[in-house]
Parts: structure tokens; C-alpha cells; sequence
């Protein structure tokens, strides 16, 4: 079994090879867009006569567009899929029509493990055009809260460990395999009062601080974003960095929506790249996409 006609309706960061490849899934040419549309009228105009298509995560696939889709009968989803409600694709509507979704994780969190401390190191260390204290520091010693504990989080708490951090976590879950290994669990208004730096690894779409939350924060704490969004109320937390003596680094996943107005601050920097998305996590995320339409097409489980 393969699709009638596959398209990559958006960029999908898919390697060339993996691009490729795809062809061996479609009778019809594969058909590949080297932006993301604009409009649902775009969106429907690229899939009209698809039974499988693949959206990367900036792509919003509605109810809408399934419901006029009438061909479609698969969505590959070239980003992290981790529950309905932060997903980019209206995954409860597909349901409903017998459209099959897959997504995957996992690929980019070793990027962004890096990102966090080596934007640690150059703070604490001054080696920027910004130091967290009057002299240069190290993280030995120091305490960083995590805030979501999935695969990203725990790759941050490992490598903060090395450094000599004391790691706190607060999750909805407690992960006591986690705990055995030095990592505490705290809830998150101690965490926030405990932590030199603040670190949250969240689904999109999931704002967890607001305005308590920031006040109940360390005098000097860093606070970092990587997820797919703000974890915040953007109000809050310009009150908060607004005030002076602290820090914020967000990379453009984190920043987005709200790049603009964050930027305005002085103490805060934005990296104008996602973290999490190296040579090596596109090769993961090519390999799980292509993984999951053979798995898909073969009857079998889909791949994680």
C-alpha cells in the first residue's frame, strides 16, 4: 500500500535525502512547498487532492481543512506531538473523520540541552555583553529549577549534574527513578524561591507562571524558554524583567509571538534560532517521519 499523492504541504525541515525518499511512498509526484501557507484557502489549495500529507509544527491543519480535505487520509506531523490540545493539527476532528495522525519526539533534545547551559556558562561567566554577578561565576554550586521533566528536562538536569548544580524539578508527575539519581522534586512556588536559574520545558500552548509565580522568583534568577511558545502571561513576566536585576534568554521557539515586546527589555536575550535543531536532529526527525508513513502504510505501531 502506498498514498496516491503525497505532499509536504509546508518547509518541514526534512533532509534533502529524506525528500527524496518520500517517493517511494507516493504513486504521483510527491509534491513539496518551501514555506509554510498563510491562510487555510492556502492550505487547502496545497492538498486538495492529497491522501497523505506532512506539516511541520508553524502549520495550522483545522477542523476545517480536514472536514474539506476529502481524500485525506493521513497526517504526518514533522514536529513534536505530545497531547490534542498543544498540537498543531486539530487531532480530536481527525478522529472523528478516520484520519490518521502521527507525530514525533525525542529528536531535538539534545540541542537544547547545550543551548541551556552554555548560555549558563557565558552569563555566569560574563563572557557575553551581560554577567549575572559582579564578578564571574561558576555553576557549581548553584541551584536550577526545571519545569516540565520530559526527555528535554531530564537531559538538562543530567547535564547540570555534571557541572555540580542542584537540580529541582516540579512536573505534574513525580519521577522517582529520577529522584534516586539527586534530582529533587519540588513544588513550583518553592522551586521559583529556591532557583538561581529557571529553565521550563513545557507542551505548546501550557502557561504555567504568572504574575505569583514571578514574584515568588529568587532576587537575580535567570529565567530561560525553549518551548514552543511562551510558558508565561507575557504581561507578568515584562513586569517582571522590567524591574531590573534579572535575566532572561529565550531561543526563537521560546520568544514566539512575543519576540518583539520581549526584546525591548535590556537584561533579556534572544537567540534568533531554535535551539533544539542541529544537522543531527533534522537527520532524527527525517528518520521518525519516514519511519512513521512506512509503519503507517505496513499496518504496524507508530514510532515515538
Amino acid at each position: 500500500m502506498i498514498f496516491n499523492q503525497l505532499v509536504c504541504a509546508d518547509k518541514t525541515r526534512l533532509t534533502p535525502e529524506g525528500i527524496a525518499q518520500l517517493q517511494e511512498f507516493s504513486r504521483a509526484k510527491v509534491m513539496c512547498y518551501p514555506d509554510d501557507p498563510a491562510t487555510e484557502g492556502e492550505i487547502l489549495a496545497r492538498i486538495a487532492d492529497a491522501d497523505g500529507i506532512l506539516v511541520g509544527s508553524q502549520t495550522q491543519v483545522s477542523a476545517a481543512v480536514l472536514r474539506a480535505a476529502v481524500c485525506l487520509k493521513y497526517v504526518g506531523m514533522c514536529c513534536s506531538l505530545y497531547d490534542p490540545a498543544s498540537a498543531n493539527v486539530d487531532i480530536l476532528a481527525a478522529r472523528e473523520l478516520g484520519v490518521e495522525v502521527r507525530g514525533v519526539r525525542d529528536y531535538g533534545d539534545e540541542g537544547v540541552a547545550e543551548f541551556v547551559l552554555a548560555e549558563l556558562i557565558f552569563l555566569f561567566k560574563g563572557l557575553g555583553s551581560d554577567r549575572w554577578g559582579e564578578e564571574p561565576a561558576e555553576l557549581k554550586g548553584k541551584t536550577l529549577g526545571i519545569i516540565g521533566f520530559g526527555t528535554t528536562g531530564r537531559m538538562v538536569a543530567e547535564a547540570a549534574r555534571t557541572f555540580g548544580m542542584e537540580v529541582l524539578y516540579y512536573s505534574r508527575t513525580r519521577k522517582p527513578e529520577q529522584e534516586a539519581k539527586s534530582v529533587r522534586y519540588a513544588p513550583m512556588m518553592e522551586l521559583l524561591s529556591r532557583a538561581d536559574a529557571v529553565t521550563t520545558h513545557l507542551p505548546r500552548n501550557t502557561r504555567l507562571l504568572d504574575a505569583q509565580a514571578f514574584a515568588a522568583m529568587k532576587p537575580g534568577a535567570v529565567f530561560i524558554n525553549t518551548s514552543l511558545g511562551p510558558t508565561f502571561d507575557v504581561p507578568a513576566f515584562c513586569h517582571w524583567i522590567g524591574q531590573g536585576g534579572r535575566h532572561a534568554i529565550f531561543d526563537a521557539d521560546g520568544a514566539a509571538g512575543c519576540a518583539e515586546r520581549l526584546a525591548k527589555f535590556p537584561w533579556v536575550r534572544i537567540f534568533d534560532k531554535s535551539s533544539g535543531f542541529t544537522a543531527e536532529a533534522r537527520l532524527r526527525l527525517t528518520q521518525k517521519v519516514i519511519d512513521n508513513i512506512r509503519s503507517y502504510l505496513e499496518g504496524a505501531p507508530r514510532v515515538r
